[in-house]
C-alpha cells in the first residue's frame, strides 16, 4: 500500500491531504519508507532532511486541522536538487569544495516551494557542478539509472529524475542548460520541463539576463509538471528577464482539441547523428500523433550556427562562474570544467558579439518555420542510457564526438532558440531502456507544450511502466 501510495500523482495527493483523507504525516512516513527501501539501489537521493521534514508534516497537519491551507502544495513531498541553495540544508554542487556547506538563505526557486506548502524531504544528486549529462561527482559517487542499474541516468538533473521514477517523492525541481532537465527526464521515463528563459525567475544569479541557462519542474506526469510550474512561474523584481504571467495560469485545464494541428517531426534536425535504437523507438510511436487529430510532417528549421553559438556563450559562462574557483582549487576540480572554463577565457569580446548575431539570426529561421508548424518534436537525446562508468558519449554511428557535450546537441541546439521544450516519457529501446520525446513549442507558449504532451501522454501511457528497482 505505502508503494502504491508513492505512485499517486501529485494533483491526487494534494487532493487527498486538502480534503483529510491523508495526513502529511502519513504521506511523508510513505515516501520516507520507499527512499529507505529502494534509495541504496540507485543513490538518488544523497542528502535528507527528515527531521526538517517531520517539523514541516506536522505544520502542515496541524494547520489542516485549524482549517488553513500552506497552498496548492500543502503536505506533499518535494526533493531538491543539490545545485540551489536550500537554507538550513547541505548543499555541496557535487563538489568537494563545497562538501560541508550549510546555506543560511533560500534560493527564489525553494522559497516559492516552501510558500506552496511542500515538505523538504532533502537533495538530489548532480554531476560536479552540474557539468556533463552523466550524473557522479567525487562527493557522492554516482546515481544508477532504475531501469538498468549498469546504465547512467543522464544529468545534470539526474538524482531528481531517479528519485521521481522511484517513487521516492512526487516533484522535484531541477535545472537546464544544455540538456538537464530533459536528458534525466528522458533516460528516466519522466518529464522533464525546460520552462522559456523568464518563465521560472532564477535568483540568486550573477547574470542575471542570461537566458541560457533555467530552471524548472519535474514529475511522473505532464499534470504534476503544471501544478508545480503553476507555483514556480510568476514575475519577480530582482530578475530582470523574468515574465510577467501569474503561474495560476499554469493551474488551467491541459485539454485541447488537436484536430488540424501541424506537428514537424525530425529526426536529426539533419545536423547530428542518432542511434538507431532510438530512433526505432520513437518512430514506432509516432502514430499518437494522428490518434489525437494532429498532422504530423517530416520537416525541421536551418540549425546552422547553433552548435557555435551554444558553445561560445557555454564557455563564456562557465569563464564567468569558475574563473576564481580555478585560481584557488584548480586540485578539486574536474577536468571537463577546466577545459571548458579555459575555453571562454580564450574567446574574445568578438567571438561572444559573433554568437549573439548567429543567434539572433537562428530564432528568426526557426520563428518563421514555427508559423507554419505549431510545434516541432525530435529526440531529446541521441543515444539511449549508456555505461555508467563511461563519463560521457565520444562517437554516435561512427561520427566522433569532439567535446564532453557534442553528444547532446539535440538538447542545446534548442537551448539557444530560447523555445519552451519537454521531454515526455514515449518509448522503450528493445532491451527496455527509456526514451523520451522532446515536444518544443512557440515563443514562450509554454502552457501549449504542456497542452500537446498533455494529450500525448494520455495517447500512450508509456509514463505508467515503472522501474524493476521498485518491485
Amino acid at each position: 500500500m505505502s508503494n502504491e501510495l508513492c505512485f499517486q500523482s501529485a494533483v491526487q495527493l494534494a487532493s487527498l491531504v486538502r480534503s483529510g483523507e491523508l495526513s502529511a504525516r502519513e504521506l511523508l512516513d510513505a515516501h520516507l519508507d520507499q527512499i529507505d527501501r529502494v534509495n541504496p539501489q540507485v543513490n538518488a537521493i544523497v542528502t535528507l532532511s527528515d527531521d526538517l521534514a517531520r517539523e514541516q508534516a506536522a505544520a502542515a497537519d496541524e494547520a489542516q486541522a485549524r482549517g488553513e491551507s500552506l497552498g496548492p502544495l500543502h503536505g506533499v513531498p518535494v526533493a531538491h536538487k543539490d545545485l540551489v541553495a536550500t537554507a538550513g540544508i547541505r548543499t555541496t554542487w557535487g563538489s568537494p569544495i563545497y562538501s560541508d556547506f550549510v546555506p543560511d538563505e533560500d534560493a527564489l526557486i525553494i522559497q516559492r516551494l516552501k510558500s506552496a506548502g511542500v515538505v523538504q524531504l532533502g537533495k538530489t544528486n548532480v554531476p560536479e557542478f552540474g557539468a556533463g549529462s552523466q550524473t557522479f561527482n567525487p562527493v557522492f559517487g554516482a546515481c544508477l539509472n532504475p531501469y538498468d542499474t549498469s546504465r547512467t541516468c543522464g544529468g545534470s538533473s539526474g538524482g531528481a529524475a531517479v528519485a521521481l521514477a522511484c517513487g521516492m517523492v512526487p516533484l522535484a525541481d531541477g535545472s537546464d542548460t544544455g540538456g538537464s532537465l530533459r536528458n534525466p527526464a528522458n533516460f528516466c521515463n519522466v518529464v522533464g520541463f525546460r520552462t522559456s528563459p523568464g518563465r521560472v525567475p532564477v535568483y540568486p544569479s550573477e547574470l542575471g539576463w542570461f537566458p541560457i541557462s533555467v530552471q524548472g519542474p519535474m514529475a511522473r506526469t505532464v499534470e504534476d509538471t503544471a501544478l508545480m510550474l503553476s507555483v514556480l512561474a510568476g514575475p519577480d523584481p530582482r530578475v530582470p528577464i523574468s515574465l510577467s504571467t501569474p503561474g495560476e495560469k499554469f493551474r488551467e485545464s491541459l485539454e485541447r482539441d488537436f484536430s488540424g494541428v501541424r506537428v514537424a517531426w525530425s529526426r536529426d534536425l539533419g545536423s547530428f547523428p542518432v542511434d538507431d535504437a532510438v530512433s526505432r523507438a520513437l518512430e514506432s510511436q509516432l502514430d499518437a500523433f494522428s490518434t489525437i487529430g494532429c498532422t504530423l510532417e517530416h520537416d525541421h528549421p536551418d540549425f546552422r550556427d547553433a552548435d557555435f553559438c551554444f558553445k561560445t556563450l557555454r564557455a563564456w559562462a562557465f569563464e564567468s562562474k569558475f574563473t576564481p574557483l580555478l585560481e584557488e582549487h584548480r586540485d578539486k576540480i574536474k577536468e571537463t570544467i577546466i577545459w571548458n572554463a579555459e575555453a571562454g577565457q580564450r574567446q574574445s569580446g568578438p567571438d561572444v558579439a559573433r554568437a549573439e548575431r548567429l543567434r539572433t539570426a537562428l530564432f528568426h529561421r526557426v520563428r518563421e518555420f514555427m508559423d507554419e508548424y505549431e510545434y516541432l518534436v525530435m529526440p531529446v537525446s541521441q543515444v539511449a542510457p549508456f555505461d555508467v562508468q563511461t563519463p560521457y558519449i565520444t562517437e554516435i554511428n561512427g561520427q566522433s564526438m569532439e567535446t564532453y557535450i557534442d553528444w547532446m546537441m539535440s538538447c542545446y541546439f534548442i537551448t539557444v532558440t530560447g523555445l519552451p521544450a519537454l521531454s515526455l516519457p514515449f518509448g522503450f529501446t528493445d532491451d527496455g531502456l527509456p526514451v523520451g520525446l522532446q515536444i518544443i513549442g512557440r515563443h514562450q507558449d509554454d502552457f501549449g507544450v504542456l497542452q500537446l504532451a498533455h494529450a500525448i501522454q494520455q495517447a500512450t501511457g508509456t509514463w505508467q511502466r515503472r522501474p524493476g528497482v521498485v518491485g
